[in-house]
Parts: structure tokens; sequence; C-alpha cells
């Protein structure tokens, strides 16, 4: 859980929750600082609320509040317990053992919740479970960590502005949660990120991009039979501009924002995933971000309702030997997002 504890030292430090509720729609809430920002709003407390199914009696909901001050403050350094604390908005606490406390209330939005159930951290691998393993002791310009791939929580939910539109399950009951955190720098200057689970106990979680001149990504699926991760050195690419072409041997990516399409290949000497992921157009919300001058708005889209098909190879212990299929699995109502150069509406409009 240290990672997911308060940084002092990074120029940023951003929270994310994601709340599924019992009609599928879902909660997006967002606590994200960056204290020495230069010019743009230092600090954001985002909450967007996705109907299982958007049309015009059903829009997205969406408040962004550029607050004067985001404290956070380390309870216990032996345990990790730690607060994040919005004066004049409210509270999320994270106690010793990972369990989590939302107490919101601003303009137009009151939002209760607190986890139930154990969290599912990524792993117990080198790094403390985390998805960049040994990478999160590098100084790189951006860190990314799961808490939980998901966990039960209890919610309270208010939205007065969405009327009779606003279903009543989804106003107070039980739901899951996913939570994360980045910190560092700033956000790459492109960057994706696809995140879905299942009722049946599968999941598949990842993020990259363009960061030091370079094309990287952290992927893990889980299943109940299967558990994979892929990361740099194997997840890792070089865009070579003069000539036009991405070089890796061991990964192939293709970033298609126009058609709202990500494909992802990574494969190690014996085992290969391929991921691919489509949301459709009129689906996607835009989120601000964090860069050194403060937080850029709508540098990112964000979609709930994503299909995301996942493909584990497998071959035995020649290298040279055929790849043989031996997992495929499909994900509804999965999180797609572009961000940054990714992003073809960025700063505008969006569709």
């Amino acid at each position: 859980m240290q990672h997911y504890t308060p940084h002092p030292s990074s120029l940023f430090e951003g929270y994310y929750s994601k709340f599924r509720l019992p009609t599928g729609a879902h909660l997006a809430l967002i606590i994200c600082s960056v204290p020495r920002a230069t010019s743009l709003p230092p600090h954001m407390l985002s909450l967007t609320y996705v109907p299982r199914t958007q049309s015009p009696k059903n829009p997205v909901w969406q408040r962004e509040f550029w607050v004067p001050d985001i404290q956070r403050v380390v309870l216990d350094s032996r345990t990790s317990a730690f607060e994040l604390r919005v004066p004049g908005y409210g509270v999320m606490r994270c106690n010793a053992e990972g369990g989590t406390e939302w107490d919101i209330e601003a303009e137009g939005v009151r939002f209760r919740a607190k986890t139930t159930g154990t969290r599912v951290a990524w792993g117990k691998e080198v790094g403390g479970g985390t998805p960049e393993g040994w990478l999160v002791k590098l100084p790189l310009p951006l860190h990314w960590h799961v808490h939980s791939l998901e966990a039960a929580c209890e919610f309270e939910l208010d939205i007065p502005s969405l009327g009779e539109s606003f279903p009543i399950e989804d106003r107070n009951g039980k739901g899951v949660v996913h939570q994360e955190k980045n910190w560092a720098n700033s956000f790459p200057e492109s960057h994706v990120w696809v995140q879905a689970t299942t009722d049946g106990g599968s999941g598949v979680c990842m993020a990259g991009g363009r960061i030091l001149g370079m094309t990287a990504f952290l992927l893990g699926y889980r299943s109940k039979d299967l558990n994979v991760d892929f990361a740099p050195p194997f997840a890792l690419g070089v865009q070579l501009p003069l000539i036009s072409r991405f070089l890796s041997p061991f990964m192939a990516v293709d970033v298609d924002y126009q058609n709202r399409t990500f494909k992802l290949a990574v494969q190690s000497l014996w085992r290969k995933i391929e991921l691919k992921a489509k949301a459709p157009r009129g689906t996607f919300f835009g989120l601000g971000a964090p860069f050194s001058e403060g937080h850029r708005k709508n540098f990112c889209g964000e979609s709930f309702e994503a299909k995301v098909e996942i493909v584990v190879f497998e071959r035995s212990w020649w290298p040279w030997s055929a790849w043989v299929e031996v997992k495929r699995e499909m994900f509804e109502g999965a999180s797609l997002e572009f961000g940054g150069k990714y992003y073809g509406d960025r700063g505008e409009k969006r569709d």
C-alpha cells in the first residue's frame, strides 16, 4: 500500500476512483493536485456520472471543481493510512488495511461511499504489487499504481439536477470500485488507458504511451486460471520519425482515435497477449490532466462503453515453436481513454 500513500515531493499526484453502480452506470471521482502550478488551475476535484446507455434523456453529468487547496495528510507512516482533504468539499480516507471512504459534498452533488470487501491488489510481485514492478524505484517522469482492481463498496449518491432521469437504484446501495493513482512530474504527451472487470472475477488493466522518447505500456490480465503481466523491456518500442517507423522486437501498437479503437500485442519468449479495444463515437467525455503548469482542461477523452477483447497465446519451451491460443475473453462496458496527442478532440468541443 506504500505506493498509494501520498508522495509529498512529487510535482503532481492524482487519485482516480471508478464506481460501478447497480444499473451498470459509473461514477468517476478524481482528486488531483499540482501544488506548484505556474499558470493553470492547481487543484481539481472531478465527478462524472455516466449512465449505462447515454441518450439525450440520459446524458453524462459532470462537474470539475477547481478548488483552492487539496491537503495530502499521512496519518500514520508505519501503516500508510492517509487522508486527502479538500477544504469546503470533503475528504477521502484510506486506512491501514487499504480500505477507503469518500465523503464529498459540492455544488449539485452529494456522494458518500466506503469499501466493504477485501481489495483485489495487482499482485505480490517485486515492487509491492504494483504494475511497474521494479520500475517504480526509478525516477521516471510518471508513475502509475493500481491500488485495487476491484472492491465491494456501499454508497449514497444524490444529483438533484438529473431529476427523474436519475435511477433510484443508483441513489444508494452496493457497488464495485476500481482505484488507481498517478504521481511524479506530469502526464505523458500521449497515452491510452484500458480497464475492465467481470462478475466472474476476470479483469484487465493497461496504461501507457509516449514517455522519454519511447512508447511503453504496462498491462495486466487476470482470470481464474491465468495471471499475465507485461512491462518494459518487452512492452517497449521506439518511434523513428525520419522514416515513420515504429520499432520493437516484442510489441505492436495501433492507436486510432478517429475510429475510437486501440490495439496492442506484446510477447515474451513463451507467452503473448493481444488486446483490442473499441468504443462508440459519442460516448466519450473529457477530463482535465495535470502538467507542471497546472491542469489542462479536456486533455483526456474517456468512455465507459468500450468492448475489449483479450487473447492469450503460449508456446512450448522451444522459442521458435508455434503459438497456441489458450484463452480468449470479451469484456463489455469497459473503460477506454485516449490522452494528449492520441486524443483528437483535446481542448475542443467533444463529439
